[in-house]
């Protein structure tokens, strides 16, 4: 079944009683009873499917995650508060009965290198950072460090980098690590990374999938050997999502491919012309034919199809003059996120990237001059209208 027709019909359309809603119902209890006390004894103990307490399972959220494990090809789902909190409890599943060291790509979201310092590290986990576009890098860190966890971005915030996943996940595998990946960006209409190998899979459904502005929500998807781990850990510590956000996201994800196949277009158009601009130091864009990883995009990436995301420097700007170029803008909406239905646009220096150290940007080539973009579904001409007003100041 193609990815269009799973985001329409998957996980809705369960019986209620005598009739069957076309769309799954928001389910607000926090409790549910049954009419004999030794069925909720049998659901309480795993013995039978059903609900019982909103922290261990609600039927919206559950429709939820049936879409999500559909879309990514997993075992099982679970639905999060946030992407931040799917990232977190991931790893905490992958280290649950493995060495705590984690081997992490240098080029992540800041928040998610400032999470393995700020709350893995003070509980014993190390990280070590390598490039994940060199596999032989990446082989000798897995081979001298031998850690429980290898945690990587299909598609890298912000200068979209992409690493062989299938290679990756054969070099964790035989560590006996856990591998996971932040598919954000490429989203399942690119890459299903449990496909190549991996074992956990991490979304913010903030962004494309929701991709409204509308929610914010986070969603892990496991593989057979970490499904029920994932599920023990909720159940006590209850990152679950709301069943109306569930609710949202599940309605964004009806019009995700097309959505998503729109914005994959405008994006293409927009880098060619940024490449053509003489204010335009930089393009980074991973359908470019000169891009470094052009050959392992080549291998996971559908044919003309290279994601959503654009980033760019300009030429000769410093941080106020970001400032006067995004200031410009009309249509571009300047802010913090990415995959929503509107163009957007966000300095690295002052929000994704604002907690990691100048030193360690510049190491990682994230420059004082550079913007992220991220591709709308209006119209190209109106996009590109606006960015040459801007950048002709």
């Amino acid at each position: 079944m193609k990815i269009h027709t799973k985001a329409v019909h998957a996980g809705d359309r369960k019986k209620a009683g005598d009739s069957i809603p076309v769309t799954t119902p928001i389910y607000t209890a926090t409790s549910f009873i049954y009419e004999e006390t030794t069925r909720l004894d049998r659901i309480f103990g795993h013995e039978e499917a059903g609900d019982s307490y909103a922290r261990f399972e609600n039927p919206t959220n559950r429709a939820l995650e049936e879409l999500l494990t559909a879309l990514e090809g997993g075992a099982a789902s679970l639905a999060c508060s946030s992407g931040m909190v799917a990232i977190q409890f991931a790893l905490q599943a992958a280290l649950t009965d493995r060495r705590k060291h984690v081997v992490a790509s240098h080029a992540l979201y800041g928040a998610t290198i400032r999470m393995l310092f700020a709350i893995f590290e003070p509980l014993g986990v190390e990280a070590t950072f390598v490039d994940f576009s060199d596999p032989g890098a990446v082989e000798k860190a897995i081979a001298t460090h031998k850690p429980g966890a290898v945690l990587m971005e299909t598609i890298s915030n912000p200068l979209l980098r992409a690493g062989d996943i299938g290679r990756i996940a054969e070099l964790a595998r035989k560590a006996g690590a856990a591998f996971l990946v932040d598919n954000t960006f490429a989203t399942p209409a690119l890459v299903r990374p449990i496909e190549h190998g991996a074992n956990l899979v991490v979304h913010s459904l903030t962004k494309y999938l929701a991709g409204h502005g509308d929610v914010l929500a986070g969603a892990i998807v496991a593989d057979r050997q970490h499904a029920e781990l994932v599920r023990a850990i909720s159940r006590i510590a209850g990152p679950v999502l709301g069943p109306f956000e569930s609710y949202l996201t599940m309605r964004g994800i009806k019009t995700f491919p097309l959505r998503f196949e729109r914005q994959c277009q405008n994006a293409c158009r927009i880098a060619a012309w940024l490449s053509a601009q003489p204010a335009v130091e930089k393009v980074y864009f991973p359908g470019d034919p000169g891009h470094p990883d052009a050959a392992v995009i080549r291998k996971l990436f559908p044919e003309n199809a290279y994601g959503a995301m654009i980033s760019f420097e300009v030429k000769g700007a410093g941080k106020d003059g970001i400032f006067a170029f995004m200031d410009r803008l009309k249509l571009v909406v300047r802010a913090t996120s990415l995959g929503d239905v509107h163009t957007m646009m966000l300095y690295p220096v002052i929000s994704s990237h604002r907690d990691i150290s100048p030193k360690q940007r510049e190491r990682m080539g994230i420059r004082d001059n550079l913007v992220r973009l991220s591709a709308g579904i209006e119209a190209f001409e109106d996009i590109i209208a606006d960015l040459q007003q801007a950048l002709a100041g």
